[in-house]
């Protein structure tokens, strides 16, 4: 979730940004801009996708066509600051208001992010064109290139049980999203593009190659209690991408 609505969360501890540099083994140059096919192949099968059509996205309210994200060498992980009680059941009618808000309220191209993964794992399509390529989306800012941003739906505070179907979604989309040869357990270098966010426009940060939001931008996203599984996320994804 972005840091304007977290700000009526619970205080959380921002983790300073020397702890981010880890496993410097595994630290990555920046992305190459082109490819070729054997570059963008997937590691790991699609997922199922509740597409666009399916949630019944309005694609009136999109101001851009989709961009290439190029490469995806990175995996960062939201919380969309929702109840966590809702049906299953009605998560396209969230996500529609979502799409509302992200469009009218917050001034983007469309939802912000690629993917969104509810309570009960099912994916879905964000960002328009997400489920056939890796576009750019406008899920963190500074670092939208050569990413992808998958969203939990609901609010993952200090305390709150994450659902085990929702990691195992999250998982496998960043399984298939990643770029063979990137390690979910290791880290990757990345430009900022942008002097809002934790490190300044041209700066090279190293990041876990699946992050929290709050790595990159001064926010409490994704919530204390999903931040805490991302070493569990990291494990399943590289068992996923194994296979």
């Amino acid at each position: 979730m972005w840091s304007r609505r977290l700000a009526l969360g619970t205080g959380v501890v921002i983790l300073p940004l020397a702890l981010l540099v880890v496993r410097d083994g595994s630290v990555r140059s920046e992305p190459p801009e082109r490819s070729g096919p054997a570059a963008v192949r997937p590691a790991a099968p699609r997922p199922p996708i509740v597409g666009r059509e399916v949630w019944d996205a309005d694609e009136d309210l999109v101001r851009e066509r989709p961009r290439p994200a190029g490469v995806v060498s990175a995996v960062f992980l939201h919380h969309t600051g929702h109840p966590n009680s809702y049906d299953c059941a009605d998560v396209p009618e969230m996500l529609r208001s979502l799409q509302t808000d992200h469009v009218k309220g917050e001034g983007w191209d469309d939802i912000g992010y690629n993917f969104v993964v509810d309570r009960c794992g099912t994916v879905y399509e964000g960002r328009a064109g997400s489920g056939a390529r890796p576009v750019r989306g406008a899920h963190t800012k500074g670092f939208n290139a050569h990413t992808v941003g998958i969203a939990a739906l609901g609010t993952f505070d200090t305390g709150t049980v994450v659902p085990r179907a929702l990691l195992g979604g999250i998982a496998k989309v960043a399984a298939w999203q990643l770029r063979p040869g990137a390690d979910p357990r290791g880290t990757v270098r990345l430009v900022s593009t942008n002097d809002e966010a934790r490190f300044d426009k041209g700066d090279k940060a190293v990041l876990h190659v699946i992050s929290g939001h709050r790595d990159s931008y001064e926010t409490r996203c994704p919530g204390e209690a999903l931040y805490e599984r991302l070493p569990e996320i990291r494990e399943a994804v590289a068992r996923l991408r194994h296979r």
